[in-house]
């Protein structure tokens, strides 16, 4: 009971309440950041994963844009319902070129994190096109509007740029053939021999099979890489980190 009296004049005093709030909070936050300072690295690299391909980068801005997280997460918890219905759990080195990163907080739809090539450019397509076609019961808006919004990589040599003050290992090499890159990976009849040395596995396609370049290839080229850079098969996590 003289506990309870104790915590009653802490709750009733708003000075004494904020001021030992802070207390706890500040010892909560020098636990879980402290220790952070000691370390070298605190993402595990992980053999496959590279940064975004200009096409790629630009399709997540358009995901972004269009505000696909707010259905959408990418995050997979190691959990055994999660790991069964959507693959493998989460690596933090997949988000290490996320910036932002895309984990969401919700899922209206499923989450994507391991989307990349479970379903054709052309499924893509039509489910952006018309969802509810493919799947009757989803909520989700059409985006048919982005096969007719035309992209020419203008400023995406720019947007890598502010990508790499931000930690992004974009080379010099990366920046010079950015808008070159960014046209190669729509076209399977251009010469990828370049990006592919530059970023290694690449996905090359017309991905929403028009002879233009639209905002649906750069989306469909973005989905299409999610979950696809780490080679689960042969993957073994470092059990010292």
């Amino acid at each position: 009971m003289a506990f309870l009296d104790k915590h009653k004049a802490i709750e009733t005093h708003a000075t004494l309440l904020m001021v030992l709030s802070l207390l706890v909070v500040t010892i909560g936050g020098i636990v879980e950041i402290a220790p952070l300072f000691y370390l070298q690295n605190t993402i595990e690299k992980v053999e496959g994963v590279r940064p975004y391909t200009p096409l790629e980068l630009a399709g997540r801005d358009i995901y972004i844009r269009e505000g696909c997280y707010n259905c959408h997460s990418q995050m997979i918890r190691p959990m055994r319902d999660e790991v069964e219905r959507y693959g493998h759990y989460s690596l933090a080195a997949e988000s290490m070129y996320d910036h932002p990163f895309q984990w969401g907080s919700k899922r209206t739809g499923p989450d994507l994190a391991r989307v990349g090539g479970k379903y054709s450019d052309a499924w893509h397509v039509d489910h952006l096109m018309d969802p509810q076609a493919v799947v009757p019961e989803s909520v989700m808006p059409k985006y048919s509007f982005l096969m007719d919004a035309e992209i020419d990589g203008k400023y995406i040599g720019d947007i890598m740029a502010t990508h790499r003050l931000v930690g992004v290992p974009y080379s010099d090499e990366d920046m010079a053939n950015a808008k070159a890159d960014f046209a190669a990976q729509a076209d399977p009849n251009a010469d990828t021999t370049g990006i592919e040395a530059r970023y290694g596995k690449v996905t090359v396609a017309n991905f929403d099979g028009q002879p233009q370049l639209t905002e649906m290839d750069a989306l469909v080229a973005y989905l299409q890489v999610l979950g696809t850079m780490v080679d689960f098969s042969t993957f073994i996590p470092d059990p010292k980190r």
